[in-house]
């Protein structure tokens, strides 16, 4: 009932004050009837209970209203946001394709408002939250390509082909009118999408008032129309004092699980808080010397990390294409070219607001159902924060170039190297937390961040065992489950941590999990995935009652310029 009451409030927009748990920047909802709502809300009357399966998918997401407080912005810096965000309605349309094709032509043909507004929560037919299983009549399994490859090929006429750069991040693959393989670049397919997005991103260069910020949008504008992003993503570690900021392009390749190869478009409008990143900001400087001591042989950690790297929160505002699909980010580390990250360093940023509401109305009920009441009292959001907050950090240790002359471990993995990239953060993440601890670094209790950590496994599997983050998760389960990480009360079903094996545990499938990545082991990793990659029985149990609990699986926003009053 409570789900209910939230989405009836989101429907109505009725003028009342948001609670302190939907809304974790203390902003009123000022909105009112005259509003529009977002298609998503529109599509489908939030207020109905559950009465059929497509109500019970439809409410695996509770609503968040994204909101930040303005006051402190000129008018340029108001003016800005509200072009970022036309920049990133753009991007929605640019994301449609490559999931799946045409937007309108594939919403035209649902006609049942419900059903659509599931598709475009899921960006097309597929459950992202289920295993991208079909939920519409006449699809069946999602092409492994998206729509970044022709839906008929096959790897081995790829490899064949006599395309030059195979591992493009920014370019389709088509057909020509022989049937013959091409590479189309992603400035010529959305030319016109591109120069729309580039002209804004100079008109907010202008309003600009920090220098580092204006530097980064000229550089960020160009690359949308050259599809070269590694001077704009310099330019973005380059930024220290703004206010603002954007991440929009094409970022993260999740969506190609053909190749793990070709980028998705995204976009992100950020305000800093300037308060939380000071107190972040001293942990990248240990970076250095954690890489000298991960649990791992020298050969496996001869790179250095930037050291440029940084740690800051924000308030996140608008979120549009892959990272609005499905399951929402709640921390981002960029940029992902390793050329960049060698030299300078990357950027983690905690979306602050957004990790408050998924502890708020997911991790902490969550809590309550699996986790041992003797130990719920170590579920705290500073434990949760940090544990996001270091799993981002980790991505920079470890190794992005094999030992064996196999090129980038993204390239000798293939599809398989995002999955183990973030099991190895979710490991690293703990073991930087653990060797901060015992620094005096951190000084929170460490059952804290471990069984954090556990209630965490349960909110994002639900997620799926088929995305990159998925695979992972089920593979740190499983594996734990096997080193006797934690223990499930037949009686209750609640699970219990085993504070020293948990270490082992971790220890152990971190070192296992570098030596594939700097041995560029596809073979190895391949077995990995598919031994422990899945969700298994009881699990699956333990999961399905949670649904029963009407415990959400992840947010849905309610967001944009009339939402902010822009």
């Amino acid at each position: 009932m409570r789900i209910l009451c939230l989405l009836i409030s989101i429907l109505t927009i009725l003028s009342a004050c948001q609670s302190s748990s939907e809304n974790s920047t203390g902003v009123e909802d000022s909105a009112t009837n005259s509003v529009e709502l977002p298609a998503v809300f529109s599509d489908y009357d939030w207020s109905s209970a559950p009465k059929t399966p497509l109500d019970s998918m439809l409410n695996k997401y509770t609503p968040f209203t994204l909101e930040a407080d303005f006051s402190h912005l000129s008018a340029n810096q108001k003016k800005m946001v509200s072009k970022l965000i036309d920049a990133g309605e753009i991007i929605e349309d640019m994301f449609w394709y490559q999931a799946i094709g045409d937007k309108e032509e594939f919403l035209s043909k649902i006609n049942d408002p419900k059903l659509r507004a599931f598709a475009r929560i899921n960006y097309g037919p597929y459950d992202r939250l289920d295993g991208n299983k079909p939920f519409i009549d006449g699809y069946t399994k999602k092409p492994d390509g998206a729509n970044y490859y022709p839906a008929d090929m096959t790897k081995e006429e790829y490899e064949a082909s006599d395309i030059e750069d195979k591992k493009n991040l920014y370019s389709f693959v088509r057909r020509d009118e022989n049937g013959k393989l091409y590479e189309l670049p992603y400035s010529e397919h959305f030319k016109e999408e591109s120069k729309k997005i580039s002209d804004i991103l100079m008109e907010c260069s202008e309003l600009a008032e920090n220098p580092e910020l204006k530097n980064y949008l000229k550089h960020r504008s160009k690359a949308l129309t050259d599809d070269y992003y590694r001077v704009s993503d310099m330019a973005w570690l380059e930024m220290k004092e703004n206010m603002i900021d954007v991440v929009i392009g094409p970022i993260e390749s999740y969506e190609d699980q053909l190749y793990g190869t070709k980028a998705a478009f995204e976009c992100y409008v950020l305000i800093k808080d300037m308060e939380w990143s000071k107190r972040l900001e001293k942990y990248a400087a240990f970076l250095p010397e954690l890489q000298k001591g991960l649990p791992v042989p020298d050969k496996y950690k001869t790179e250095t990390p930037g050291n440029e790297t940084e740690l800051n929160a924000y308030d996140v505002i608008y979120y549009s294409g892959d990272c609005n699909a499905g399951s929402k980010t709640i921390a981002i580390n960029l940029p992902n070219d390793e050329i960049v990250q060698l030299k300078k360093g990357t950027r983690r940023l905690q979306l602050k607001n957004a990790m408050k509401a998924k502890y708020e109305k997911i991790l902490v009920p969550i809590s309550k159902e699996v986790i041992d009441p003797s130990q719920r009292k170590h579920i705290t959001f500073d434990a949760f924060f940090s544990n996001t907050m270091f799993h981002e950090v980790s991505h920079g240790l470890g190794i992005k170039n094999t030992i064996n002359g196999k090129g980038l471990v993204r390239e000798a993995l293939k599809e398989h190297a995002s999955a183990l990239e973030e099991g190895k953060a979710d490991l690293l993440g703990l073991y930087m937390i653990k060797q901060l601890h015992s620094d005096g670094e951190l000084t929170e209790d460490l059952m804290d961040y471990y069984v954090t950590f556990m209630a965490g496994i349960f909110r994002s599997v639900r997620f799926g065992a088929s995305s990159a983050h998925g695979k992972a998760n089920m593979i740190r389960f499983n594996y734990f489950d096997e080193m006797g990480a934690f223990t499930r009360d037949a009686k209750t079903g609640y699970y219990k941590i085993n504070f020293e094996n948990f270490e082992k545990a971790m220890d152990s499938l971190g070192e296992k999990i570098l030596r594939l990545q700097g041995d560029g082991d596809y073979d190895g990793v391949a077995a990995l995935v598919k031994d422990k990659g899945l969700i298994k029985k009881q699990l699956q149990s333990d999961l399905d009652n949670l649904s029963k609990k009407g415990i959400p699986v992840d947010v849905v926003f309610k967001q944009g310029k009339a939402v902010l009053g822009l």
